[in-house]
């Protein structure tokens, strides 16, 4: 009987503590249960420093792909661009980044040629190896150098586009693939 007791307790007291865990995340002033973006620093496709600071006063959507993507990465920013569009006066009241993370060829030059083809307003990203993990994890952004079987070099990563309130506080997310009507009314809810 003793130790059903101390067993119940021991429950209790997990309860509690994880109960707190809850109340303070929720408290944080975000709403969420679990923090999505933050600081970094990054440079942009002028060479120039660019940090989360440059966002504010925004709404953003982030996206975090490479630049040697055969199919996911230049969907998504088709997308994007033509969401971008479609948002009239209303595509210049939101900031659309993506976040190169081949630390390796998405320097820069790379990031802006790249990127000529779609949207000009959709701002593009790099860093170092250490800038972009970091920057990944802050924003829950799984990805991973691998090799097919013909050597080429391509990342797995995660296929989302963040959407961020122009506080920078995450407000939701937009799927690969999701329908281009949900997509684009997210993206106008955000700017309204």
């Amino acid at each position: 009987m003793k130790e059903v007791r101390i067993v119940l307790w021991a429950l209790v007291l997990i309860a509690l503590v994880g109960g707190g865990v809850v109340l303070w995340q929720k408290n944080r002033g975000d709403g969420s249960l679990v923090s999505i973006g933050g600081a970094f620093t990054l440079t942009d496709t002028k060479g120039e420093r660019f940090t989360e600071a440059d966002l504010k006063g925004k709404p953003y959507a982030m996206f975090f792909g490479f630049t040697h993507c055969p199919d996911v990465c230049p969907t998504t920013l088709w997308e994007m661009t033509t969401h971008l569009k479609a948002l009239g006066d209303d595509g210049d009241r939101l900031n659309m980044v993506f976040v190169g993370v081949d630390h390796e060829r998405d320097t820069p030059e790379h990031l802006g040629t790249y990127l000529s083809a779609f949207d000009d307003r959709i701002i593009g990203l790099s860093g170092t190896e250490e800038q972009i993990a970091r920057m990944a994890k802050t924003y829950r952004i799984f990805f991973e150098r691998v090799e097919d079987a013909s050597g080429d070099i391509l990342y797995n990563h995660s296929a989302q586009v963040l959407l961020f309130k122009a506080n920078g506080q995450f407000k939701s997310t937009i799927a690969y693939e999701e329908r281009a009507e949900t997509a684009f009314e997210k993206l106008k809810l955000l700017v309204d």
